[in-house]
């Protein structure tokens, strides 16, 4: 059975464990290894951090800060350290937020002078259903609070539909703030130059349009997209990697230059078009790719809601090949990186950090 009704709901497809038949990893070049369900040679394996969470769907530290921060989708942040959630959350949206379907509290991106300034934004859904892009700093006088009074919106989107709204915000190593937008399944959106639904968007801190961006008059860094729960960038070269959800086929991993049409809902998978930017990888068959993350070497890794860590590698022919390197219990949700390096993966319930097993290590 495909999952093809319960794609606009990622909570419905969580609960209902329609993630588990989704089954046909598919690649247009090749489909990836997954050795039965067991580690690759090199011996990835899986060890609980902490267990009991509110469905966390975003997992981000400030730059320099051994804490993890975790996103709740019913609107909390909560800080991770010493193996546990801390009992008072640092930001408690609740009653701010809407939950239902693909709604709720998103992400979280902490300034990149964080530790100066002490600012950082989230993206959620309100009360009435549409998206906000909020400012808040950190309280003076306690690292592990959020200032609620200190809010500042820095974007509000009109959503038509309570799905595909997008639901990430970052920093990328150009200092910019990064905003991915559903289409809000009205599909012309992500190719109505108008309009700011299907786009990948880079702004200013204060929300202004960078100078240097595709259109200097325009937050538009990329069109076409559809329904995306991972976007991410590699630390050294500033690349874009976004992840991709097709209707009920030809999920993408996609590479994102400045000015990239990814060509929703024209285009699905490769076509060879001029006008569209073909995708890096395409799965003909659902896998729903969800978080991703790039290492200092270049490697992506990315989840989907089977639960499968997918680490993409390019070849020296320069091909792209996709493997599955573990697979998580309940699905993938985010996949990041703690600032020590290690790999981390949230899933429902539960925060898991990737390692080495004791016969690779």
């Amino acid at each position: 059975m495909r999952p093809m009704k319960f794609l606009h709901d990622l909570t419905l497809v969580l609960l209902l464990g329609a993630a588990s038949a989704c089954g046909g990893n598919g690649n247009a070049i090749e489909p990836p290894p997954d050795n039965g369900g067991e580690p690759p040679g090199d011996g990835f394996g899986l060890q609980t951090i902490v267990e009991g969470l509110d469905f966390p769907v975003w997992l981000t530290s400030p730059p320099g800060d051994p804490r993890l921060f975790v996103v709740e989708k019913g609107g909390r942040v909560v800080i991770v350290e010493s193996g546990g959630a801390l009992p008072t959350p640092f930001l408690d949206l609740r009653g701010q937020v809407s939950t239902g379907g693909e709604q709720g509290l998103l992400s979280l991106a902490f300034h990149p002078d964080y530790s100066a300034n002490g600012r950082f934004f989230v993206k959620f859904t309100d009360p009435a259903g549409d998206t906000r892009v909020v400012e808040y700093r950190v309280s003076p006088g306690d690292p592990s609070r959020a200032d609620a009074g200190s809010a500042r919106v820095v974007l509000t989107i009109e959503q038509p539909f309570s799905n595909h709204n997008g639901g990430l915000v970052l920093f990328g190593p150009d200092g910019m703030l990064y905003v991915v937008t559903g289409d809000g399944h009205d599909a012309d959106l992500a190719q109505d130059p108008d309009s700011v639904g299907g786009k990948l968007l880079r702004l200013e801190p204060d929300g202004s349009v960078p100078a240097d961006n595709p259109d200097p008059a325009s937050p538009v860094f990329a069109s076409g997209i559809r329904n995306s729960f991972g976007v991410c960038l590699d630390p050294t070269t500033g690349q874009v990697w976004e992840t991709e959800n097709g209707p009920d086929r030809d999920d993408e991993v996609n590479r994102v230059p400045p000015g990239a049409n990814l060509g929703w809902p024209v285009q699905l998978g490769p076509g060879g078009s001029p006008r569209f930017v073909d995708p890096v990888l395409v799965y003909p068959d659902v896998i729903v790719p969800t978080g991703c993350t790039v290492a200092e070497d270049g490697t992506v890794y990315f989840g989907d809601l089977s639960g499968a860590l997918h680490r993409v590698r390019t070849r020296p022919d320069g091909t792209v090949g996709d493997e599955i390197v573990v697979r998580a219990p309940g699905g993938i949700v985010d996949v990041a990186r703690s600032p020590d390096g290690t790999l981390l993966v949230a899933t429902p319930e539960a925060i898991l950090r990737v390692a080495l097993t004791p016969s690779a290590a």
